[in-house]
């Protein structure tokens, strides 16, 4: 890995309103908010130049600059995350940067080192993100969790909510285990280079973007692509109050197996 050959920012969107969890970003997990969770593991990484939160609302606002972070306001005027960036990115001059979601917990910040060395690594690629492979059946099913299709170059061919690929010759229940290497899900971290995410945020809703609620669907109707890199390391999406009672179980549990 060639550290620091790009400037990398991270831009953390956070909203306070959650249709499922309101606020659910300034619930506390061991004594920390959940947004200071997330900015802390972002800038642990060696990449990363600097961290900040584009919010619309104060109680986020201050929070952030609470604990020591950096944050900014934005319009709350805004479609959707990327959008939020930009209005950042507008005045910065880091050549990549990475939209980390403000309720994707990281444990470090590995994965974003995947996606930046792979944004570097090839310079042609305009937007890239991740996948992980998806064993459990449940999750497939799951509209909260975003699964993802690529071809044989590791660009996304689609994004949806529902369980793709579809497997003509098999039913499969929600209790046996998938079969391996089929799905994988999406998670919710992009990098852009910078002006190709000022020009993203100019870019119209399209029509699948709208009906799936995807972001990331715009820039592929519209023709650009978005290359997607595997991995195995593992994240936590707070979508529901009880996602958040689970992360506090395997928060300690991953802490009990450190001690021992």
């Amino acid at each position: 890995m060639t550290h620091h050959a790009k400037k990398v920012a991270v831009v953390i969107p956070a909203r306070y309103g959650s249709s499922r969890f309101p606020g659910k970003v300034l619930a506390s997990v061991q004594s920390k908010s959940i947004i200071q969770w997330v900015y802390e593991a972002a800038a642990t990484s060696g990449f990363v130049s600097r961290v900040i939160v584009a919010t619309d609302d104060a109680r986020i606002y201050e929070a952030v600059t609470g604990f020591g972070g950096e944050a900014i306001m934005t319009s709350s005027r805004l479609r959707t995350g990327s959008d939020r960036c930009a209005e950042v990115a507008e005045k910065m001059d880091e050549e990549i940067i990475l939209n980390l979601q403000a309720d994707e917990l990281l444990k470090g910040p590995e994965m974003l080192d995947e996606l930046i060395d792979m944004m570097i690594e090839y310079p042609p690629v305009k937007m890239g993100t991740l996948k992980r492979e998806l064993t459990s059946a449940k999750e497939l099913w799951d509209r909260n969790v975003v699964k993802v299709v690529t071809d044989s170059d590791d660009y996304a061919l689609y994004f949806s909510r529902s369980p793709i690929p579809y497997l003509r010759d098999r039913v499969l229940s929600e209790e046996e285990g998938l079969p391996s290497k089929t799905f994988y899900k999406h998670l919710g971290i992009y990098a852009f280079r910078r002006d190709f995410l000022l020009l993203f945020s100019t870019l119209r809703t399209t029509r699948l973007e709208d009906l799936e609620k995807l972001e990331q669907l715009r820039a592929i109707e519209s023709g650009f692509r978005i290359k997607v890199k595997e991995t195995g390391y593992e994240s936590y999406r707070i979508d529901t109050p009880e996602d958040l009672q689970n992360l506090h179980k395997v928060l300690i549990h991953d802490h009990r197996k450190e001690l021992s």
